[in-house]
């Protein structure tokens, strides 16, 4: 059987060189229609065989040195260490010190985060759905890090966009209680709901703890339905991974 080329994104950061970054897309992979077809998850019900290839074909296209760090991903602000030979541990990000070891978040719509500091002695994978983010989970990143924020750079990869992401008053609520600059990130349409921009609050959020350099944004995971897999817009769907060691 002929299999597709795998496709990927690579952060537009000024990373060191041993830093090694990609965010996957759903292209390259076996899965069958709803998952078709690099889909990585486990738990959205595709055939186990199939996501197994896909990991595989993941593993050797971006020659990983390491199984990756999964995660068991519930929308909270838990971040753990990644350590190989653990997998699916509960929390929604991980880092590590260590070479070789592949910290990953898996997202379909939600911001996954990609970190590292200056120097390339520490790195991090965040997934951050608007709860996590509600929650403080990038500001629970960046305190594990020994770098200073103005020392950590981070890059923003695919997540649904403002005009595709209508969310309700309890939502807008959550941030401007804690952020009531906030507001900013939310535009309220005809609906009595709000359009919310999840890459505006993820850089408010950063700047307010100190973190100056952030790249990336832009891409929406609903309306391109090409390269992207959508929860929002699909309900049953694969879900892309993004990934982050020090080689």
């Amino acid at each position: 059987m002929h299999e597709a080329l795998l496709e990927w994104l690579t952060p537009d950061w000024p990373a060191p060189e041993h830093i090694k970054a990609y965010s996957s897309t759903r292209l390259g992979g076996v899965s069958q229609a709803p998952w078709q077809s690099l889909n990585l998850a486990t738990h959205v019900g595709d055939e186990a065989k199939h996501v197994a290839h896909n990991r595989q074909r993941l593993s050797e296209n971006l020659h990983l040195p390491s199984e990756p760090c999964w995660l068991q991903q519930v929308h909270s602000n838990n971040i753990i260490e990644a350590r190989n030979g653990y997998p699916d541990q509960s929390a929604d990000g991980s880092y590590s010190q260590q070479k070789n070891t592949v910290c990953v978040v898996m997202t379909a719509d939600c911001l996954p985060l990609l970190m590292c500091d200056r120097e390339g002695t520490q790195v991090a994978a965040v997934h951050a759905g608007w709860r996590g983010m509600a929650d403080g989970i990038l500001q629970a990143t960046i305190a594990r890090f020994r770098s200073s924020p103005e020392n950590i750079l981070v890059w923003l990869g695919p997540a649904i966009g403002a005009d595709a992401f209508e969310v309700g008053e309890d939502v807008y609520q959550a941030f401007i209680q804690r952020w009531p600059q906030s507001a900013d990130a939310f535009r309220p349409n005809s609906h009595k709901k709000y359009q919310f921009n999840l890459y505006q609050q993820a850089r408010m959020l950063l700047a307010s703890v100190g973190v100056q350099q952030v790249t990336g944004g832009g891409f929406c995971t609903y309306t391109d339905n090409q390269r992207f897999f959508s929860y929002r817009r699909d309900g049953t769907s694969g879900r892309m991974a993004s990934l982050i060691w020090i080689q």
